[in-house]
């Protein structure tokens, strides 16, 4: 089961998050599915805490990677918000605080990369509120399952772990502990580039690319020009 909370956005709709998640790739994994979910019924606003809620402590190289993870998803999600309760946490109280974090929390390297994701989404702002008023006048979800775009790729229609940001951005989170690769399927229909490399993919197949902790797998639909890289 699970359990979603409401929250007004001025008079322009609800913004739905995911509840307190737990602090895991596996948790992460699952937001992936949820917010695919959640767009196709109908809700565009949608976020996660990003890096789960309970738990998580900020000095431990394990969860580090999963906060980066979470937080490279989050630059491409529909609303980015970073939020938790974070170890160590304190007994209930009028004194009560959670522990650290910020960007800066996680130690240099993660918060070097934490920065670069933060300005990324900046540089994609233009392109963010393109999207979004595409919700606003056509109703089409910023996040978007593969097939909503490739209905006659039968194959996208089995993807849960990747998506559209948009028409033009394909995302492929890393949803797993340590690794440096990332497959993901590029729909047929299309010419995909690698917006990190330049590389360009015909669609209808999966590709492996690197995906060392700083880079978050990233496509591009059909020659589009989105300012990814610096």
């Amino acid at each position: 089961m699970v359990i979603v909370s409401l929250a007004r956005v001025s008079n322009c709709g609800a913004a739905l998050w995911s509840g307190d998640i737990p602090t895991t790739f596996e948790s992460l994994a699952t937001q992936i599915r949820a917010g695919l979910n959640v767009a196709m019924s109908g809700i565009p606003w949608w976020n996660t805490d990003i890096g789960g809620f309970h738990g998580g402590d900020p000095d431990d190289p394990a969860y580090r990677e999963v906060m980066v993870r979470w937080f490279q998803f989050g630059a491409v999600s529909p609303l980015m918000r970073l939020h938790g309760f974070r170890d160590p946490g304190m007994p209930l109280g009028p004194d009560m605080t959670g522990g650290p974090n910020e960007v800066w929390s996680y130690g240099e390297e993660a918060g070097t990369i934490l920065e670069a994701y933060l300005r990324l989404r900046e540089r994609l702002k233009p392109y963010v509120l393109q999207v979004m008023r595409e919700a606003h006048e056509e109703g089409l979800p910023p996040m978007r399952p593969l097939f909503l775009e490739f209905p006659d790729d039968p194959a996208a229609w089995s993807v849960d772990d990747s998506y559209l940001f948009g028409r033009d951005l394909l995302v492929a989170p890393v949803l797993t502990a340590g690794a440096t690769t990332r497959t993901a399927h590029l729909p047929a229909g299309a010419v995909w580039t690698d917006a990190w490399t330049g590389e360009t993919y015909e669609g209808g197949a999966s590709v492996t690319v690197d995906a060392p902790l700083d880079r978050l797998p990233l496509f591009l639909r059909d020659g589009a020009r989105l300012p990814v890289a610096e």
